[in-house]
């Protein structure tokens, strides 16, 4: 479908962006010379939370308000940057009395309490690595990230902890258990409340190399146990800039990120970017509730909105008059991650806030921002935008060389940038397996560049920045105009009749039906044909599920889209298979129609 475009005008906009010459910034941009944006320590040394959060407590911001946080009881908190300093130095304090030391891994497991937030930031400071899981975890997901890891300390809270209980003895390496809310019953656990009134708000915040591990990120794959993504400090400087670049925040500015900790997005935007670039930000502990959501941009006067494109489906489907009951006139800036979002959400942002909803495209192992549509650039709805300065995107093919405008590829990045992993956790091979090198002609022959030799497993950083490419799993292609377009992941992708045909692209017209609020496209197994496109939809409330619909919408895909590309096969269901960040999880849909093992479920809304 031909590409439908928001102009940009300057007059429309409250602040002056923050990226105001993209392809200028782009083309002089150097890691290098941005590091003056974060404070150092002698030596080259730094720390990530030091950074977030303690370096503003020597300036004007020192009383400001960080953190606006809120539950669903409606009980509220306030917490200064000078306030956050200090629980995290206590909590780091309470750490170092039972000896943690660089390197360990202290793990939360907590709803979106205030404590998550002061834990993270003093487990940072002591030198060891932090690692978040969803509170929606049960006792499965927690034993292979636990034990993966091989974690010694673990926070939660009392009701929490009855899953864990249910593989502590498993778990040989897990020595202590800090309960946040309760006294201990076990010689194992350790009483939060009471060793944070002892302890001092005092602490020598760790020095660390740039390329020392931070935290920890477990993501799912089809088959198998999770992976564990490693991240130094040194992300910290990409999840600054593309706040100030993509989310671009101002010093006068109230975030709401809606993502939870528990995955990158929560990390790099409401604890580490976000705060190192001095914003104040909402955090909502409770469940989505359309009403409740209004209230929160309203009365938190928030400027920056961050979500996901579920959570815009989930509003659009509440409907255009609820919007209308708030005051949300101090909203400036809108963007979207998780899922590619798809156009008509963005025209429904145009419609009820008067605001276009901006899609970037990045991933756990990236650890921030790589692509985006920006304040000050003109949208292709649909499109993932364009890369951010520092980072390089290519389309290759599966030998790694670079295909042309508008052709279907691997979205690759060039190693080097400043959020990428250092490693997957105790699994070389595994991380060794997202790089690619181009084929090197030599006369008649043909050989793979030797980047990953024998000897090189230890030297994860080395083989990484000697590689010529970061395969990311996404198919996507380059328009004229640099634009991004995602298609798929690379196992999503359906053939039919000789023809690719990418989900998103279907499941897009699908919504723009007018009667579908959501759908999650695959590719079914057909004799003749390879496979056929099969749609699961989710209709809007008021329209009716009937075969004669079920026509009616392939005819508007195969009208709008393609005449091959349309769906033989509609089923309505009453929601999608969705992890915690918003992605439709197509293999479920897949696995679950062809009646194939499901796989690892931990990170889904739905299981």
């Amino acid at each position: 479908m031909k590409s439908e475009i928001i102009k940009k005008k300057k007059e429309n906009l409250k602040l002056k962006p923050n990226l105001e010459d993209y392809d200028k910034t782009y083309k002089t941009f150097d890691w290098k010379k941005a590091e003056k944006e974060l404070d150092w320590f002698a030596k080259g040394r730094i720390n990530a939370a030091y950074n977030a959060i303690d370096r503003h407590v020597k300036t004007a911001r020192k009383n400001k308000v960080a953190l606006y946080w809120e539950n669903e009881a409606g009980d509220k908190k306030e917490y200064s940057f000078w306030q956050l300093s200090a629980l995290s130095n206590k909590f780091a304090n309470l750490l170092k009395k039972y000896d943690v030391q660089k390197g360990e891994r202290v793990f939360i497991f907590l709803p979106r309490i205030p404590e998550l937030y002061t834990s993270f930031l003093g487990i940072l400071k002591t030198g060891a690595i932090a690692g978040t899981m969803f509170q929606a975890f049960g006792p499965s997901g927690l034993f292979d990230r636990l034990s993966i890891s091989g974690a010694r300390f673990l926070m939660t809270n009392r009701e929490m902890s009855a899953r864990v209980y249910k593989i502590k003895d498993k778990l040989p390496r897990l020595e202590k258990i800090i309960i946040v809310d309760d006294k201990p019953r076990h010689s194992f656990e350790i009483d939060y409340r009471t060793q944070m009134k002892k302890a001092s708000d005092q602490f020598k915040v760790a020095q660390m190399d740039p390329e020392d591990f931070a935290f920890e990120l477990f993501t799912s794959g089809t088959t198998g146990k999770p992976k564990g993504v490693m991240h130094e400090h040194y992300a910290i400087l990409q999840e600054h800039m593309t706040s100030k670049w993509v989310l671009d925040i101002h010093d006068e500015d109230i975030l709401w990120c809606t993502a939870d900790p528990g995955w990158v997005t929560g990390i790099g935007y409401t604890i580490l970017g976000v705060w190192s670039a001095g914003a104040s930000e909402v955090v909502f502990n409770g469940k989505f509730d359309p009403a409740r959501w209004y209230e929160i941009l309203q009365n938190y006067k928030v400027t920056v909105w961050y979500t996901a494109p579920t959570a815009i489906r989930m509003l659009m489907k509440a409907g255009d008059d609820l919007v209308k009951k708030y005051d949300l006139s101090n909203l400036r800036h809108l963007a979207s991650v998780g899922e590619p979002l798809n156009p008509e959400p963005i025209r429904w942002g145009m419609k009820v806030f008067g605001l276009p909803f901006h899609d970037n495209w990045w991933q756990t192992e990236t650890g921030g921002i790589c692509i985006a549509n920006y304040l000050k650039m003109d949208i292709k709805l649909g499109s993932m935008g364009k890369p951010i300065p520092g980072v390089i995107v290519e389309i290759v093919d599966d030998k790694g060389n670079v295909l042309g405008p508008n052709k279907e590829g691997n979205l690759a990045l060039k190693p080097g940038f400043a959020g990428i992993m250092k490693t997957i956790w105790r699994r070389p091979a595994k991380y060794k397996s997202y790089f690619i090198t181009p084929v090197i002609k030599q006369g008649s022959r043909q050989r793979r560049g030797s980047y990953f030799e024998d000897g090189m497993a230890s030297h994860e950083r080395g083989a990484q920045r000697r590689a010529e490419w970061y395969i990311s799993g996404d198919l996507a292609y380059k328009d004229k105009d640099g634009y991004f377009w995602f298609i798929g992941r690379a196992d999503d992708v359906i053939k039919t009749a000789g023809e690719r045909v990418g989900p998103f692209e279907v499941e897009s017209a699908l919504v723009d039906s007018g009667k579908v609020v959501e759908a999650g496209v695959i590719g079914k197994p057909d004799p003749e044909r390879g496979e056929i496109i099969k749609a699961f939809c989710v209709l809007k409330p008021g329209v009716a599920p009937s075969e004669s619909l079920k026509q009616e919408l392939s005819d508007f895909v195969k009208k709008h889209l393609a005449g091959h590309a349309y769906p033989k096969e509609i089923e309505f269901i009453p929601s999608l298979p969705k992890t915690r960040s918003g992605k439709i999880m197509r293999r479920v849909l897949k696995a679950k129609e062809l009646g194939l093992p499901i796989g690892d479920t931990s990170t889904l809304e739905e299981y």
